[in-house]
């Protein structure tokens, strides 16, 4: 077992409220019961047991700020939080951040850039697109917000470390070109598109059924917009399916055969389950174990046979999947689409229709290029 992120629920609770948010509005309400905000005790606990995995792993893994909003913990605690994460963790492992860009400040991006972390902002896209879904808590609107964070970023002396780029969440309805092109213009370095939380029990929000492709198209649609593009930004779910189309590798759970070492704190100290399990049912990113950094010796942890059960979620059991010859790129999908109420994870993705939809158009886009593809989808792909 090798564990490749380790990703810190900073803060439990968000100033925003977006309503395809999985941890606040679809069913879970274990964060009720989780401190608003990380202690210092807890931050000084986890420091030291990431300091003690980091000497008993020779892999560097990356530390990921999360929440909630992470933000919300504001400027004093943040510098305490990463004066003991580098007090414990030399430079070169990676620290990232991801938030909605709303608190943003100038003495913010210095921390995080005294501190070498990088930060992911998410937006779904222009002001009508963005704020059909992520508002504020009484319905306002977040984009203007959320840009003016973006911006501090980007004026920043050292913003070409700082701006990772953008996480967006896909609605299916909207022009991904408009959602591009605006992306581009905002200088993001790199995208990151997200399938829509869901699975077969509750289908996810534009996907009228199992059989169709909505988000798949859409996909599709941006791929040509990405590939005319003579100076595009990184788009890692584009890359990834190409990169695995040609018989290479992807970088991110979810695609590919890969397998990914993650593991989640609390911001009481304990240990979860990927948090978008979350989206199941409720408590289905808890461990039967009562983990914590507080008490628990990281490496005891990952080599448990509760956490090697969840690592191996990552693997679709469907026959249906293991028969497929797109499963090498498609890779299953994430766990949670693969939900069923009584089938519990033995299932395809219910994006499945959408990831052969697109895999067929790349391996077909690459093809015409005359680029050899893996000849495991050559079939699927004529």
């Amino acid at each position: 077992m090798r564990i490749d992120t380790v990703l810190v629920k900073v803060a439990s609770r968000c100033n925003i409220n977006c309503t395809y948010c999985y941890v606040y509005n679809m069913g879970d309400d274990g964060w009720q019961d989780m401190p608003a905000l990380i202690s210092r005790e807890t931050i000084t606990a986890l420091a030291d047991a990431i300091k003690e995995f980091a000497s008993q792993q020779d892999q560097l893994f990356a530390t990921v700020l999360h929440g909630g909003e992470p933000l919300m913990m504001g400027a004093r605690r943040l510098e305490f939080l990463l004066t003991a994460l580098r007090d414990s963790l030399p430079a070169r492992y990676p620290i990232s951040m991801q938030t909605n860009g709303m608190l943003l400040t100038p003495e913010i991006a210095d921390l995080c850039s005294r501190f070498k972390v990088s930060v992911s902002v998410s937006l779904d896209g222009p002001k009508p697109v963005n704020d059909r879904f992520r508002l504020g808590k009484k319905g306002e609107s977040t984009h203007d917000s959320v840009v003016a964070g973006i911006n501090v970023l980007r004026s920043h002396s050292d913003s070409e470390f700082l701006y990772a780029g953008l996480l967006s969440v896909i609605d299916p309805v909207c022009d991904p070109k408009a959602v591009y092109e605006y992306f581009k213009e905002l200088g993001a370095p790199s995208i990151d598109f997200l399938y829509r939380d869901g699975n077969h029990s509750n289908m996810p929000y534009g996907k009228e059924s199992f059989e169709s492709s909505e988000y798949g198209d859409w996909l599709s649609c941006l791929l040509d917009v990405y590939l005319a593009d003579p100076n595009p930004p990184r788009v890692r779910f584009l890359d990834d399916i190409i990169k695995l189309s040609l018989g290479g590798h992807g970088i991110k759970e979810g695609l590919g055969d890969a397998e990914y070492g993650i593991a989640i704190v609390e911001t009481d100290g304990t240990i979860s389950k990927n948090d978008t399990l979350k989206s199941s049912f409720n408590g289905a990113d808890k461990f039967t174990e009562a983990w914590s950094v507080k008490a628990s010796k990281l490496a005891d942890v990952f080599g448990s046979v509760e956490f090697k059960m969840y690592h191996d979620l990552q693997r679709p059991t469907s026959a249906t999947c293991k028969a497929c010859p797109y499963l090498r790129v498609c890779g299953g999908g994430m766990p949670l689409h693969r939900w069923r109420s009584g089938a519990e994870y033995d299932n395809p993705s219910v994006y499945c229709n959408d990831q052969k939809a697109l895999i067929s158009k790349v391996a077909s886009r690459l093809q015409n290029e005359g680029l050899k593809i893996d000849p495991r989808i050559a079939i699927q792909s004529a």
